[in-house]
């Protein structure tokens, strides 16, 4: 008898329980598994296919995966817009970077105004989006720098940046003071 619940236990350690879901059900192995392997696909880049699985997974994933389903979607979809997109202008792109930066997607905008400046090295508006961006995530020291670089590629960057709410963050560091009131010798 003892022999037989010793055995028992042991194979009971050999395959883990399912996870139990908030209403008490066990959640499905093979929706775990799937789940993992869509995860795998996005991180490796391959949107569309992790889209198409998660798409799949999302009608029958336990309810504590739903919310991740969605979510990993969303970032798929919004990765594969993002590497189709074509701009006819500088000036296309850099709107659409600033539509992300107001939006809250901070590491696409600074990727987009990235892009811009390595075709266009002079654009001093992407300098003055960066030196925005920067205030906003709290990264001072390129703040300035950015805004330094804008307002040398076009003074007037420095009568716009008097009045621009989104430097809020920087209004009590004596260098943007300096920075936008310079002394006049």
């Amino acid at each position: 008898m003892m022999q037989e619940a010793r055995s028992a236990a042991t194979s009971r350690k050999k395959s883990p329980p399912p996870a139990a879901r908030p209403d008490g059900h066990a959640a499905s192995g093979a929706a775990y598994q799937h789940y993992q392997a869509a995860v795998q696909l996005l991180q490796q880049g391959k949107y569309d296919k992790a889209l198409a699985a998660l798409e799949k997974l999302l009608p029958e994933a336990p309810i504590e995966l739903k919310d991740r389903c969605q979510m990993y979607i969303q970032t798929c979809q919004r990765q594969m817009e993002k590497s189709s997109l074509t701009f006819l202008t500088p000036e296309e792109h850099y709107d659409y970077a600033v539509s992300q930066l107001n939006t809250g997607f901070y590491e696409d905008a600074r990727e987009q105004f990235n892009n811009i400046l390595a075709s266009h090295p002079g654009a001093d508006y992407v300098f003055y989006g960066l030196a925005v961006l920067d205030a906003i995530t709290g990264r001072a020291q390129e703040c300035l720098a950015n805004l330094a670089r804008a307002i040398e590629l076009n003074p007037r960057n420095r009568l716009q940046a008097r009045v621009d709410n989104d430097f809020q963050s920087m209004l009590d560091d004596p260098r943007f003071t300096e920075l936008l009131y310079p002394e006049v010798p």
